[in-house]
């Protein structure tokens, strides 16, 4: 097995394993972002070159550092390779190029976007952009369009990451959109104005790292913020039925796949947890779902911030209550009612 150094670090992986695979299983101080590479999809990754590395070191036997940057999602590791991300100069300033071409037609809708909290180009653009922008020709604009009941495209937010495209050619049982045209005319559509309308979906909404695919349920509702994620499960014919509810009082706003500290639909017993059009448009009362607690959220995501220490009194309150109430009776904290019999485990 092939030992491969990322700033300073050194770790064996398995024959075959990608510089970005190997820095994830390291942890996130070293991995280099992503926005195109998704690990459940095959073939993703390559487009967006956030995840660029500098080889210093191609291998042992061959110890000459490779002449560029090169894509970390795209180049395997050789045994005694070393590599440099946080740790290079180089790679930050072309890191801040990179996005800066991503911010090119990327407007600034941050303001009214419901991705704002979970965009992963909001958080490159802290912590990788610049102040100003050099580029003085107009943007592109599209027309906004409904590809679905429930699935509104902004196109103007888009950054031809290809997800959505993977995710419908490979979950999916008939794609009918995709990117058309070349270059800085190239756009995501339906085919001749085809309406996306199958069972997995919803699915390209979750994989969308920024707001170019919304979920019209959700549009304007409320900030991801003031919501509360709880996992939850269902029995479901369809899918996995292991989803997250955004909870804001008793409502559930949204129903989501749960995803990794990479962004990524979780894995269950070897298969990816996507989930079906139904959990996710259909089910959205408490009573549809079996609560599991409060969902983990990563300490430095803006959702985490105030709520989960009084979310995690809330369940203990509430399991303590349980036990002292008849069967039946509601138990009443914080914003509302909650049915006892509505199992919290």
């Amino acid at each position: 097995m092939p030992k491969v150094t990322i700033d300073g670090v050194t770790i064996e992986v398995p024959n075959g394993t990608t510089i970005l695979e190997a820095a994830r299983m390291i942890g996130p101080e070293v991995a280099p972002p992503t926005m195109c590479y998704y690990s459940k999809l095959k073939t993703s990754g390559g487009y967006c070159r956030t995840c660029l590395v500098k080889v210093s070191q191609g291998s042992e036997k061959d110890p000459r550092p490779m002449p560029k940057p090169v894509a970390s999602c795209r180049t395997q590791v050789m045994d005694g390779m070393v590599v440099e991300n946080n740790t290079s100069q180089e790679i930050q300033e072309a890191r801040a190029g990179v996005v800066e071409f991503l911010l090119v037609n990327h407007p600034l809708d941050c303001p009214v976007c419901d991705q704002a909290g979970e965009c992963h180009l909001q958080d490159l653009g802290y912590e990788h952009g610049k102040s100003e922008t050099r580029f003085e020709f107009p943007r592109r604009e599209f027309e906004r369009k409904d590809i679905g009941d429930k699935i509104q495209l902004h196109m103007n937010r888009c950054i031809l990451c290809y997800r959505c495209v993977k995710t419908a050619d490979q979950v999916t049982d008939c794609r009918v959109h995709g990117v058309m045209n070349r270059g800085e005319v190239a756009e995501i559509s339906t085919y001749i104005e085809k309406s996306i309308d199958n069972d997995f979906s919803g699915n390209v909404i979750d994989v969308c790292p920024v707001g170019a695919l919304t979920d019209k349920t959700f549009r304007f509702q409320s900030r991801v913020w003031f919501t509360k994620p709880v996992d939850a499960h269902r029995n479901c014919d369809k899918c996995c039925g292991k989803v997250r509810l955004w909870y804001k009082g008793n409502e559930v706003l949204r129903v989501t796949a749960r995803k990794d500290q990479w962004g990524e639909v979780e894995s269950y017993d070897g298969k990816t947890g996507w989930i079906c059009n139904t959990c996710r448009f259909d089910k959205k009362t408490t009573a549809d779902w079996t609560i599991e607690g409060p969902s983990k959220i990563s300490r430095h995501s803006v959702i985490s911030a105030n709520h989960y220490n009084s979310l995690k009194a809330l369940k203990a309150s509430i399991d303590r209550q349980k036990e002292a109430l008849p069967h039946g009776e509601k138990v009443t904290l914080g914003h509302g009612a909650l049915d006892p019999n509505n199992e919290i485990k």
